[in-house]
């Protein structure tokens, strides 16, 4: 099943939008930060992967992706529901209209 033009563009105006809030939300800059802190040790041993600074970046690597993930699913979640309810509180009145 194919979506409308409209309604493409529609959800991929509020993936868009919601990405931009989640890339600035002041939480997840903190856990990047870090994340970043812990990138740039990994350059101080010779072989990286062994090293305990690249199982640290790793760490908050997987933690920050979690947190972005997360926040994704749920806005997406709550997006999902609040179309749902709206389609149905649309589609409610006709259904009582037809049955007068």
């Amino acid at each position: 099943m194919d979506f409308p033009p409209w309604l493409q563009q529609a959800i991929q105006a509020r993936l868009d939008e919601v990405s931009a809030r989640i890339e600035h939300d002041p939480e997840l800059s903190r856990v990047r930060e870090k994340k970043d802190e812990a990138f740039e040790g990994l350059f101080a041993g010779k072989d990286i992967e062994q090293t305990a600074e690249y199982i640290e970046w790793e760490n908050r690597y997987i933690v920050s992706k979690g947190i972005e993930n997360e926040r994704l699913y749920m806005q997406g979640l709550r997006d999902g529901i609040q179309l749902t309810v709206s389609l149905l509180g649309q589609s409610m009145p006709e259904e009582t209209d037809t049955e007068a």
